[in-house]
């Protein structure tokens, strides 16, 4: 009994030791098992495409032109003679301040000259009369000169007489000095009442220039501060809106492919459904804030530092929205929100491929010994940043290689390859993560089926 129980666990164990092997081998055959792993992935075929290169940004609308109106003088509005939207022509008058304390301080001036002319007609009268006293002491003087000579009068009368001469010289001296001070008086109060005329008729605020009232800050009876005394209230801005612009701030990576007559595409939040066209006009030379605040007032909160660049928009992009049966229809208004892409360069049927087919290596694949230097590890570090390259994934055989490409511009789909590939060439494209990140050179690949990421979204729904 011992010895048939013994042979049949051999034969148990010798027909399971069959059954794995035939599993084994059947799973091999069918390739579950000894078959190196998958990776599964988009592919893409090299080819030809027109690449428009773009840079994007954000702005408002504002007048190519926008003046804002403040006083010189301070006071109470006592005519205000236009409305916001009014059209003004050049020399029209705005708006008129309480000219009484200015009227007043011009009356001063004015007496002020009168009295300084009345000044110079008596220094010249003091002047007339020190001459005759000058010509009755000299002639005194000559005629008792002789007497003394003869000894007919006495040193003392004689001495008494010189001295007479000499002091009638030193009055006319005086009365032409006088003179010449009181005309410089004159001078001094004309300039005080010039000045006086001057404020008073900036009481009177006249339109600079042809336009649109765009903002009005104030009201008939408001009190204003002049701009002689501080910054100056602002009473409006006059703005031709037949001229308007958008101005944007462009990061500074792409400032540098912005340039003048750049032509760019236009979205105002207003016109949903349409796009303007326009003409890069300007582009600054200085970060924004740097002029004023300082460099640290040219970064913004997410430490970006940004440049402005004014848009001109094109009139005939939008000459249908201005009314015919309206004098005036302005589309755009001063403050309007809008999406900028500047056209930066163009080329036409150039060799492209999925703008996420193109990542990053460290071609540096073998590792360095320092050995506690910190001079190695500081040159690996350098050399290490230096090998950095733009590859692409190409699929032979079945299998990622790893190919070093040259690119040139992109848009937001396509990127230019200017080598290492050609066209027709089959790249990998995607997924996004495993082109950038865990793809690897001669690993094995399949398409990936579309399908199966649908179902397993659906199911983690369904959870």
């Amino acid at each position: 009994m011992k010895k048939k129980s013994s042979s049949r666990i051999w034969w148990i164990l010798a027909g399971v030791i069959v059954l794995i092997g035939a599993g084994l081998f059947g799973a091999k055959q069918a390739g579950y098992i000894g078959k190196e792993p998958e990776t599964e992935v988009d592919f893409a075929k090299v080819k030809k495409v027109d690449i428009v290169e773009r840079v994007s940004a954000s702005g408002r609308v504002q007048p190519e032109v926008e003046v804002k109106i403040s006083p010189d003088v301070p006071g109470e509005i006592i005519g205000l003679y236009v409305a916001e939207g009014d059209s003004v022509v050049q020399g029209q008058i705005l708006v008129r301040i309480r000219p009484d304390n200015f009227d007043a301080l011009r009356a001063r001036a004015q007496a002020a000259v009168n009295s300084s002319k009345a000044d110079v007609e008596r220094t010249k009268a003091s002047i007339a009369q020190g001459q005759a006293q000058l010509v009755r002491s000299k002639t005194d003087y000559e005629r008792n000169k002789k007497l003394h000579a003869d000894q007919v009068i006495s040193d003392a009368d004689f001495e008494r007489i010189e001295a007479d001469f000499n002091v009638a010289k030193q009055n006319v001296e005086a009365a032409k000095a006088t003179f010449e001070a009181s005309k410089y008086n004159v001078q001094s109060a004309e300039a005080a009442l010039r000045d006086a005329n001057e404020n008073l008729r900036k009481t009177t605020i006249y339109a600079p220039v042809s336009g649109i009232i765009s903002k009005l800050n104030v009201e008939l009876g408001d009190r204003v501060v002049g701009t002689s005394q501080m910054a100056g209230t602002e009473l409006m801005r006059l703005a031709n809106l037949n001229n308007m612009e958008v101005r944007v701030d462009v990061n500074e990576n792409d400032i540098v492919r912005v340039k003048l007559g750049d032509t760019t595409d236009i979205e105002v939040d207003s016109y949903t459904d349409r796009k303007f066209k326009g003409v890069v006009t300007e582009v600054a030379n200085t970060a924004n804030g740097i002029g004023s605040g300082g460099a640290a007032a040219a970064v913004s909160n997410d430490a970006v530092t940004e440049f402005e660049v004014k848009i001109k928009i094109l009139n005939s992009s939008y000459r249908d929205l201005i009314k015919a049966k309206t004098k005036r229809s302005y589309p755009f208004k001063p403050g309007m929100t809008a999406a900028v892409e500047v056209i930066t360069s163009r080329k036409v049927g150039v060799v492209s491929i999925p703008i996420a087919a193109v990542t990053t290596r460290d071609g540096n694949t073998e590792s360095k010994p320092n050995e506690g230097d910190s001079k190695v590890e500081t040159d690996t570090k350098a050399d290490k940043k230096a090998k950095i390259k733009e590859v692409v994934f190409v699929s032979e055989n079945g299998k990622a290689k790893m190919r070093e490409v040259k690119t040139g511009i992109s848009d937001f789909e396509n990127i230019e390859i200017l080598s290492g590939l050609k066209e027709g060439d089959e790249i990998i494209s995607g997924p996004f993560i495993a082109v950038s990140k865990r793809l690897k050179d001669g690993e094995v690949v399949v398409k990936r089926n579309p399908n199966k990421d649908k179902k397993e979204a659906k199911a983690t729904d369904k959870e």
